[in-house]
C-alpha cells in the first residue's frame, strides 16, 4: 500500500549548506534503495517535507526523521493512502527558500503549516514547487 506523508519541522542550530548537501546526498541514495520519492522545502527557519512510498517503508523513515537531532518541532501535518504518487520523478528534491523569496514575503505571509490544515500546506507547497528552484532534483 502506498502513502504520502507530510511532516513539518524546525531545524536544530544553523542549516549550512553542507549540512543540506549530506541530508540530500543520504536521502538519495537511501530512498532510491527504499523506493520512497518526496520533496523536501527548507526556508525561513522551517522545513517542509513529503514522503511517499510503501507505508511500513515511509513509517519508519518518519520515525527515524522524529528522532533525528537535527529535527525539533516535528509534526505529521497529513498520511494519506494514495494510488499514485504526486513527487514520483524525485527520490528527493529540495526546493530552497530565502527570506526574499517573494513566495514567503508576500504571497502568503500568515502561513504556518503547524496551525494551517494539510490541504493548505499541500496547496502552498505546490505554489513553492513551482516558485522555487529544486536544488537537487534526482530521478528514481
Amino acid at each position: 500500500m502506498l502513502v504520502r506523508l507530510l511532516y513539518v519541522s524546525q531545524p536544530v542550530g544553523p542549516v549550512t549548506t553542507t549540512m543540506t548537501t549530506l541530508i540530500l546526498e543520504k536521502s538519495d541514495k537511501n530512498n532510491k534503495k527504499e523506493n520512497i520519492t518526496g520533496v523536501l522545502c527548507q526556508g525561513s527557519g522551517l522545513w517542509m517535507q513529503v514522503l511517499e512510498g510503501e507505508r511500513s517503508k515511509v513509517n519508519l523513515l518518519y520515525a527515524r526523521i522524529m528522532s533525528d537531532r537535527n529535527h525539533k518541532n516535528v509534526e505529521l501535518l497529513s498520511l494519506e493512502e494514495i494510488t499514485q504518487r504526486r513527487f514520483g520523478k524525485w527520490s528527493m528534491a529540495l526546493v530552497y527558500l530565502s527570506k526574499d523569496d517573494p513566495m514567503v514575503q508576500m504571497a502568503h505571509p500568515e502561513f504556518d503549516p503547524y496551525t494551517a490544515s494539510a490541504k493548505d500546506a499541500f496547496f502552498i507547497l505546490d505554489e513553492l514547487i513551482k516558485t522555487g528552484t529544486p536544488i537537487i532534483n534526482t530521478a528514481t
